[in-house]
This record gives C-alpha cells, sequence and structure tokens, in this order.
C-alpha cells in the first residue's frame, strides 16, 4: 500500500524542496519504491535532481495533467524520470503556470493530480509531492491528492507565525474534498543551533501547535553544505554523507517511516474489523 505526502508550506524558502530530495532518497535508501512529485511551476525540484533547464523537457507534469483535463489518453509512465539516486521523478515547469489558470473552469479541478496520482502509486511505497509555495489550486489538488502533510518550517518567528493559514487550508480540504487527509507533523528547518532565537522559536512552536499536531522531534540544521546539494543535482547524502544534515535527514526519515508503519497497521486492523 502506497503512502502520499505532500510537502506543503505556502512561505518560500522552507527548506521544502531540500526536504522532499531528501526524505525521498533516505526512504529509497531502506529500500522503499519512491515517487518525486514536482508540482511547483519555479521547477526547483527537477533542477535540484540536476535536470537544470526543466522548461526545455519535453514532457513533464504539466503535460500530463494536460491530457487528464482534456480527456485524452496517456501512459501511466509518461514522462516519469529515473534518478542515479534510486528514485523517479516527475518533473516540473513553469507550464504549471498555465495548468493552475485552466484549472479554474475544469470539471473537478480539486482532483486532477489525484486522478494522476491514482494511475502510478501501485509502483511506488512512497510518492511525495513537492508542493508550490502558496495556496494556490495546485497546492489545493496536492492536498486533495495526498494521505498526509509535512510542515515544513523554517526557525523564524515569521514563517512560524504564518502556518496558522496552511492549517486552516488543509482544514478545509479535509472537510469538503479529502477527509482522509492528515498532518503527520510539522519540521523544523534551518535551524541555527547557536542562536538562542532559533531555540525560541523551537520552544514556542512545540508549545503552541504540540498538542494539536507532532511537530518532529528532528530538526534540520542550518549548512550551507545542504544549500550546496542542490547545485549538484544530488542529495546530502551523496554530497556530504558524514555532515550533520545527513545525519539529522536520516533520523527524519525514520520518523516518517514509523508513522507511516502504524498508519499501515491502523488501516489494516480497520480492514479486518470490517
Amino acid at each position: 500500500m502506497s503512502k502520499i505526502i505532500a510537502l506543503a508550506n505556502q512561505k518560500g524558502g522552507t527548506g521544502k524542496t531540500t526536504t522532499t530530495v531528501n526524505l525521498g532518497i533516505g526512504l529509497a535508501k531502506q529500500g522503499n519504491k519512491v515517487l518525486l512529485v514536482d508540482a511547483d511551476a519555479q521547477g526547483n525540484l527537477t533542477d535540484s535532481l540536476g535536470y537544470q533547464e526543466p522548461d526545455n523537457l519535453p514532457v513533464s507534469l504539466a503535460t500530463v495533467l494536460t491530457k487528464i483535463m482534456m480527456e485524452e489518453p496517456y501512459k501511466a509512465d509518461e514522462g516519469i524520470l529515473h534518478h542515479a539516486e534510486g528514485v523517479d521523478l516527475m518533473p516540473g515547469n513553469i507550464e504549471l503556470s498555465a495548468i493552475e489558470v485552466s484549472l479554474v473552469n475544469t470539471m473537478s479541478r480539486e482532483t486532477i493530480l489525484r486522478t494522476y496520482i491514482h494511475t502510478v502509486k501501485d509502483k511506488y511505497d512512497y510518492v511525495l509531492i513537492d508542493c508550490m509555495p502558496s495556496l494556490g489550486m495546485m497546492t489545493i489538488n496536492a492536498l486533495a491528492a495526498a494521505d498526509s502533510v509535512i510542515i515544513p518550517v523554517q526557525a523564524h518567528y515569521l514563517p512560524a507565525k504564518g502556518m496558522t493559514q496552511l492549517l486552516q487550508t488543509i482544514a478545509r480540504v479535509r472537510r469538503q474534498i479529502n477527509p482522509k487527509l492528515f498532518i503527520d507533523g510539522v519540521l523544523l528547518t534551518m535551524v541555527d543551533n547557536r542562536t538562542n532565537f532559533a531555540k525560541d522559536i523551537s520552544f514556542v512552536l512545540r508549545r503552541d501547535y504540540g498538542d494539536k499536531l507532532r511537530v518532529f522531534q528532528t530538526e534540520i540544521p542550518l549548512s550551507i553544505r545542504a544549500a550546496e546539494t542542490s547545485a549538484q543535482g544530488k542529495s546530502i547524502y551523496a554530497f556530504d554523507p558524514n555532515g550533520i544534515v545527513a545525519r539529522a535527514y536520516q533520523a527524519f526519515t525514520k520518523e516518517v517511516q514509523d508513522i507511516g508503519e502504524k498508519q499501515r497497521k491502523r488501516q489494516h486492523q480497520a480492514d479486518i474489523s470490517r
């Protein structure tokens, strides 16, 4: 049974794409089949995995979504790229901006991405969707398609404060479109442990939200090495395998796997009881 996770935050620069890459490759290193879906018109995930001109790719997520909207046939593996570190990628590019506009007048506009994900998910243990830094129609589509959400939050005051709007959107999607949507947790990123400020943000986040949702035990430290991985088209495991960021993402990956296992057991028991 595959698990579909959306990584979402309407704020940019929260480490969302870096987390998608390193969580995905971390899961693949544990023997899982993983698909990464770049649902951001900026194509940062695609770029981070070494495809440095995403706008020139012949097939992207926008290509397939257009076919679904036009009710044209497409192959389940159409456009999927294979990365050397063991993950598959459905690339994204600037054409997704046009999709956002087209979705406004499309039947079942919130579930177009879900339709695509359902055609490919059986081949994978995990599907990770890297969302746009906005609460627009593509992000709504990702939340409608997902089983759960991970929210990367930069250890700064304003990004943490702005999380309320995202939580409201997730609650609305759960009520109206996807009642099974669950928040796996909030991941603190770019944490500078040398400062009291970062520690204060961590404390406040756990105090204010800890009783409502999980704040992952793992915190991703601030590191220039992590930023450099994007330019190399590699994960932190290939670029700096013994560094503090690689160790942090390993621990985070284990937390995500543990959540997935518990959810699978609950689902299995629920199926048996029926």
